[in-house]
């Protein structure tokens, strides 16, 4: 048997005109604008329209900590939603816009897979509408505001040695991670060291997805510091009075995507920061949005609970004072053995034991989940490999811990795949009540805010803050951030901050050692272990495979 490819499937699926879809969630004519034949984007407008209709059922869809591989909880909220509409239930999903650094590199795009896909999704995992370019340009623009500003004089006595912005591309690059720029002479700038980060870890596309409206916006923006002077006060973009052009240049950017499912399932897809390094959700006018067109939004947060969900609930919910009513948790078979010690190459091999040993790392999130008051169902999102034995002791698993569990099957078949889980869902948004509270106070000190995070959500037994950490937080009181929500930065692929502890580590200290400030976007960044802000492209990236066709259509898309 033949398994055709994600973009043969999208290929073979015909797409409803945009306007179709603009149409069946309400949105009047004035309210959307075509970019083609299939995407549109939708008007600020259209919030203050329907300020005054109640809020959809919001449900966030998590995972477990996944393999290198990602295990498909994109595929999952695309299955799910398809699957809810099946049922008759008004459902528009809510997604984050895929980075060309993961879908050239190791991971592939992030439009879902199999029969459960967003598309065109060849335009969605390239360059889309464009939004992430143009936050490059609007970073890259502040860049060079700063350093003009640097050679024209420094009227804002710019410490060249305190310069904190970078500027980004939205490509794996590790080349570009600590270089030397002004070189050259005289009229070629100040030199000095300088570095890229990747795209979806600006706090340029932090405050496109926080910001309520285009003023918000542009506050926001203003608040960004650049640097600091020798006297170690932050010089800010009000400072150089350039918030009005950066905002100039994301006000087309600023409008959510809307696109279809192959079952033409409205989706609206809009930002993209990642969950280890940013705060890992889609934009917030974008979940609003879903949450006034929708009954139900099916909305995901990057990587697991201890990541994503954290950021979605400490940090995006609290700003947007969001009322998530419930959550889903994606396992599958071979993350649950890779976390119970089974060796990569292994995973498609039966092991229960494995199974029994790995599946600690699930109820470790099952545990943060109820931590935020939160009601949830487990989904098991099949794979080819998994065997009847394996499916069976997780769902007897699941019972016994007394949380529904539905087997997930929508990259095979749709949102036929995802009934089961989709009736559980809205049987536990009807029956359990959510009480939804963050996990920390705003008032907490950063060091308790940090405790509270790795304690309750990774199980560390403590947190340890380098020397340069102490002093920074002393700083940042000083100057009033001290009442921020933090970001943590930390691999995806263990509770830890380390890649190689697997499962449920227990005894383990968190150590941070550094904090950036984004004040623009209202959170301070604390980065731990040894994640990165700009990531390198493996040995073999995906784009290896990618090309096209005579007729000009993508290959090698996934």
């Amino acid at each position: 048997m033949v398994v055709p490819t994600d973009i043969d499937i999208a290929n073979q699926v015909t797409k409803k005109p945009i306007k179709e879809i603009a149409e069946r969630i309400g949105l009047l004519e004035s309210e959307w604008e075509p970019y083609g034949n299939y995407k549109a984007k939708i008007s600020l407008s259209l919030l203050d329209r329907l300020k005054n209709k109640p809020d959809g059922n919001l449900v966030l869809v998590t995972s477990i900590n996944p393999t290198s591989a990602g295990e498909g909880k994109s595929t999952v909220t695309v299955g799910l939603g398809q699957a809810m509409n099946q049922l008759g239930h008004q459902t528009v999903v809510a997604l984050r816009e895929p980075s060309l650094g993961p879908t050239m590199g190791l991971k592939g795009g992030a439009s879902g897979g199999g029969y459960a896909q967003v598309v065109p999704m060849e335009d969605i995992n390239l360059h889309f509408t464009g939004d992430i370019h143009a936050i490059t340009t609007a970073n890259n623009a502040l860049a060079a505001f700063i350093d003009n500003h640097i050679f024209q004089g420094n009227e804002c006595n710019i410490d060249t040695r305190r310069i904190v912005w970078k500027r980004v591309v939205d490509l794996n690059d590790r080349a570009l991670r600590n270089v030397v720029i002004g070189l050259g002479g005289a009229k070629q700038g100040v030199p000095r060291e300088d570095g890229f980060n990747i795209t979806v870890a600006s706090e340029i596309m932090a405050i496109f997805c926080l910001a309520s409206n285009l003023s918000d916006m542009r506050k926001r923006l203003a608040n960004i510091v650049v640097g600091y002077r020798p006297d170690e006060t932050p010089v800010t973009v009000a400072d150089l009075k350039v918030e009005g052009a950066l905002t100039l240049l994301l006000k087309e950017a600023v409008m959510p995507n809307l696109v279809q499912t192959l079952e033409n399932t409205p989706a609206i897809i809009h930002g993209g920061p990642f969950a280890n390094i940013a705060h890992g959700c889609n934009s917030l006018l974008a979940t609003k949005m879903a949450s006034k067109l929708g009954d139900y939004v099916i909305t995901e947060a990057g990587f697991g609970a201890d990541l994503g969900a954290e950021k979605f609930l400490n940090i995006k919910a609290r700003i947007g004072e969001l009322d998530p009513k419930a959550v889903v948790i994606v396992a599958t078979i071979r993350a649950l053995k890779l976390h119970g010690g089974v060796e990569q190459g292994k995973l498609n091999e039966e092991n229960i034991d494995g199974l029994r040993e790995g599946i600690k790392n699930l109820k470790k999130h099952m545990e943060t989940i109820e931590s935020f008051g939160l009601p949830f169902v487990i989904a098991i999102n099949r794979f080819v490999h998994d065997t009847e034995n394996e499916i069976t002791f997780v769902q007897r698993w699941c019972k016994e811990q007394g949380v529904e569990v539905a087997l997930t099957e929508v990259w095979e078949h749709g949102g036929k795949g995802g009934i089961e889980l989709a009736n559980k869902l809205v049987e536990t948004i009807e029956q359990k009540q959510a009480n939804f509270t963050p996990l920390y106070h705003l008032k907490d000190t950063m060091q308790d805010k940090m405790k509270q995070i790795a304690q309750k959500v990774y199980g560390a037994k403590d947190v340890s803050f380098t020397p340069q950490v102490e002093q920074q937080i002393k700083e940042m009181t000083a100057l009033g951030w001290g009442n921020l929500p933090i970001c943590m930065a930390k691999t995806q692929y263990s509770l830890s901050d380390d890649p190689n502890k697997i499962g449920r580590p227990e005894d383990f200290v968190i150590t941070v050692r550094e904090l950036r400030p984004s004040i623009g976007a209202g959170f301070i960044v604390a980065l731990t272990g040894d994640v990165l802000t700009m990531p390198g492209l493996p040995k073999e990236p995906a784009a290896l495979k990618m090309d096209m066709d005579d007729q000009g259509r993508a290959v090698g898309l996934f």
